[in-house]
């Protein structure tokens, strides 16, 4: 059975997409409701759903921020997740001409609010279609929206769009190189490696060392520059010199300026499908 979860702040509307929802696929298990963006990456953390509903506007964390740190909860290319793939991504909005004409790209699913139940059945048949590929072939699957660069650029366009008074992308790293702290353009950054504790910033010349983890950073850059290839790992997309197959089959990216072979998770292999 396929689950789900309903993040809105408005009762009637959770309530109201509930009932379409039982309508138009009555076999789907609404295993949560939450009130908030908080709520929503909580939850989904704990029940790991097959798909989240994202009121888009909500108080506190929005929809879209919320899609965001959901974008970075741990999958089964993680040990502490086996099992749980991550989760399709449905937004809902009230009616919005600029998130409308970004979603009617095909990058995401929306749900116009009041929820109607003609189009919610399109969303529908579109979600158990990818999933159903993704069940058949998870080796050669397209990824779930929210690991593709197109999911990432639109949510960061969306952000800005929400708050307009955001501070602007990052144009320089302030890095620890040995006992220095340097200040290293972004744009000489061929990838960032996360651990527990640090970022390693990696140039074609120099290692450095910063305290904030990935899902900061992707937050902080600009993501029509990086790509996340992993959990923990962003690559400058201009830095990409290819990308190869090892003996276990897991894809690695080649950097240009670097040895390093950066592996790709499962999660974001669509990414080069068909390299």
């Amino acid at each position: 059975m396929t689950r789900a979860l309903i993040a809105d702040d408005e009762r009637l509307m959770r309530e109201q997409l509930r009932a379409r929802l039982a309508e138009v696929w009555p076999e789907l298990e609404i295993v949560a409701e939450a009130k908030n963006g908080v709520e929503a990456v909580a939850l989904t953390s704990a029940h790991k759903p097959d798909l989240v509903f994202l009121d888009i506007r909500m108080p506190g964390m929005t929809g879209v921020d919320a899609a965001r740190q959901i974008a970075q909860l741990p999958t089964d290319d993680d040990d502490d997740a086996a099992g749980w793939p991550g989760c399709e991504v449905v937004f809902i909005t009230a009616y919005d001409q600029y998130a409308v004409e970004a979603f009617e790209q095909g990058v995401v699913d929306y749900v116009l609010k009041p929820a109607e139940r003609d189009r919610l059945a399109v969303t529908v048949e579109r979600i158990k279609k990818r999933m159903a590929q993704r069940s058949r072939d998870r080796d050669d699957a397209p990824p779930l929206a929210a690991h593709t660069p197109d999911m990432q650029q639109l949510l960061q366009r969306l952000a800005v769009q929400l708050n307009p008074n955001a501070p602007p992308k990052l144009k320089w790293i302030q890095a620890t190189v040995g006992q220095q702290i340097q200040m290293i353009p972004v744009e000489d950054v061929l990838f960032f490696i996360s651990d527990e504790k640090y970022t390693r910033v990696q140039t074609a010349t120099l290692e450095a060392l910063i305290r904030k983890p990935i899902k900061e950073l992707i937050d902080e850059l600009d993501m029509d520059l990086f790509w996340q290839i992993h959990r923990s790992t962003l690559v400058n997309t201009r830095a990409i010199a290819g990308v190869s197959r090892d003996l276990r089959g897991r894809q690695l990216v080649s950097v240009k300026g670097n040895p390093e072979k950066l592996e790709v998770s499962r999660s974001f292999t669509g990414l080069f499908k068909g390299m």
